[in-house]
């Protein structure tokens, strides 16, 4: 996991800022985000975790402002280096885009265009956002390619999408993805589908480019060994909230939410022996759903009529964490093994 930079007595300053964002589905009928509010400093990694449907990639879509037709943010505000994002007009973002903000997704070929050459691609940007010549464009794509980490990229650059590899594609993406320089880099789920070795050269890619740049990153995936590699906090998410927020590795091996001790079960390889797997019992509460107290209650073993009943707010902790839960000091999280009733199939 990279380390915090310690030389520094005063944090860095705050780049991303979203406050009480709330999204809305179905074209308004539906709020799926319950006002998430968290911050990115300037070099820093966050991670994002969660079932899917908890409402993460809806916030990084938001924050990237490419929420899909019929969705939409109905409340809160996303602040980007002094720019308000939410309401943005259009050709501000066209600017944004690419220079101040950039993201990469799983599944890269789908991000390119299968009729021209990935070099081709990658000059491009730098001749719509940067205005480059086309000569220009051409030398600095070639160069960005082989900082990727590709082998002979004068010859990548002529190559199509479909005589390269995943990872190799993931590269390209994301030259396309830093060649603007920006500030903060989303990465959705930007390592799933690839072989375990690819999958670490990349995070060593994203690593790196985080050092050289200062890059902020928000990482997002389902792989809770990739957030503990790259990030230095982490946000777990459940069923449109926030639940639980610190430094990556202290909640990661101690958790205070009963969902995060939830995660962490299942995310073993459970008993080969037995051939047993952990599992969180029950399902998420349905998209909309009206809910009085903690939208965890059902499935979490320590649940009372209170946590049903009463609202749950996000509250600081002494350690510098925050948790959505009543009950956080007095459940003994680590080593419970039972924490929200995970249960075995």
């Amino acid at each position: 996991m990279a380390e915090p930079n310690t030389t520094d007595t005063a944090p860095a300053p705050v780049l991303l800022k979203v406050d009480d964002l709330h999204v809305t589905i179905g074209g308004g009928a539906t709020e799926a985000v319950h006002g998430v509010s968290f911050e990115v400093r300037r070099g820093e990694a966050i991670g994002i975790v969660g079932e899917s449907g908890s409402g993460k990639t809806l916030v990084c879509r938001s924050v990237l402002g490419v929420l899909a037709p019929g969705c939409a943010v109905s409340g809160g505000s996303i602040d980007l280096d002094g720019t308000q994002l939410v309401g943005l007009p259009r050709r501000a973002w066209d600017q944004l885009r690419g220079t101040g903000i950039a993201a990469v997704f799983q599944d890269p070929a789908s991000y390119l265009n299968p009729s021209y050459p990935v070099g081709r691609q990658v000059a491009e940007q730098l001749r719509v956002k940067l205005g480059a010549s086309r000569r220009d464009a051409r030398t600095t794509a070639v160069q960005l390619l082989a900082s990727m980490g590709l082998h002979d990229p004068e010859r990548v650059y002529r190559q199509y999408p479909h005589e390269l590899s995943g990872g190799m594609l993931q590269r390209v993406v994301l030259a396309i993805a830093v060649c603007g320089d920006p500030a903060l880099l989303i990465a959705d789920e930007a390592t799933t589908a690839l072989d375990v070795t690819i999958q670490a050269e990349v995070l060593d890619l994203l690593a790196s480019l985080r050092a050289e740049r200062g890059l902020s990153i928000i990482a997002v995936s389902h792989d809770l060994a990739v957030i503990a590699e790259l990030c230095d906090r982490v946000l777990v998410f459940y069923a449109g909230e926030l639940v639980e927020a610190g430094p990556t590795a202290e909640v990661l091996l101690a958790p205070r939410h009963p969902y995060t001790e939830a995660l962490l079960q299942v995310a073993s390889v459970g008993s080969w022996e037995r051939r047993t797997l952990a599992v969180i019992d029950g399902q998420p509460p349905p998209v909309g759903a009206t809910i009085a107290g903690c939208r965890f209650a059902d499935r979490c073993a320590f649940a009372t009529t209170e946590c049903r009943t009463s609202p749950v707010p996000l509250t600081d902790q002494p350690d510098g964490r925050s948790v959505r839960c009543l009950r956080v000091e007095e459940i003994a999280l680590q080593g419970t093994g039972a924490a929200a009733g995970a249960g075995v199939a």
